[in-house]
């Protein structure tokens, strides 16, 4: 089921991901001794995207539903200017999923495809996204079926297995791969666990040859 993203509900998603969550991870950064710094992806036109004239979803009982003057919307572009000069002042950007539309509107987006167009846009040599599960599971309800690798030109085999959040995720790696990062990890343990492989890694079959030095 998909809600209605109404000028009122974005009002408090806005307050919520732009306010409370991104200064909360903002502080947690600093803590650790990371320069972060906070910004929605409206400031500074950082992430552009096409507002979604029509989005379709189905309710309980099944049925299709199309909702209209919805706010929310996919990245088209990113600037990554901005971005790179405040990497190479030393800043950690921590990006809210808000962007602009063309004509200036506020747009809810999804946080993983968003991150996935952020590391294309930088060229990044790998996206980390996390998750509250292991990685992807053949069987939700069962951590032990976690899919640890998956050929990154085999992604769309996988997708059956793929549920509920998990195929927003599945998405963004996806578009990840395909504008060129070469590696995808999907976990929910620490960074550097999940970019070690405790997870789900999708990695192109370049980038396996090239850090083994073939």
């Amino acid at each position: 089921m998909l809600l209605r993203e109404s000028v009122s509900t974005l009002r408090v998603y806005a307050m919520a991901v732009a306010g409370q969550i991104n200064t909360e991870l903002v502080a947690c950064l600093q803590q650790q001794g990371i320069n972060a710094l906070g910004l929605a992806g409206v400031d500074g036109r950082l992430l552009l995207a096409r507002r979604k004239s029509i989005v379709r979803s189905l309710t309980p009982e099944g049925r299709l539903q199309i909702l209209r003057d919805d706010y929310t919307g996919q990245v088209e572009r990113v600037n990554d200017r901005l971005l790179r000069q405040l990497l190479d002042a030393g800043y950690t950007p921590v990006i809210a999923p808000l962007a602009l539309s063309r004509e200036g509107e506020r747009l809810n987006v999804d946080g993983d495809r968003a991150a996935a167009a952020v590391a294309v846009a930088l060229q990044a040599e790998a996206l980390v996204i996390m998750t509250n599960v292991p990685g992807l599971l053949a069987d939700p309800g069962d951590n032990a079926t976690l899919i640890r690798t998956i050929p990154a030109e085999r992604i769309a085999d996988f997708a059956e297995y793929a549920q509920g959040r998990m195929r927003k995720k599945l998405l963004g790696a996806q578009e990840a791969i395909q504008g060129g990062v070469p590696r995808v990890c999907i976990g929910s343990i620490s960074l550097l666990e999940v970019l070690n492989g405790v997870g789900t890694t999708i990695e192109s079959s370049y980038s396996s040859r090239e850090r083994i030095g073939i």
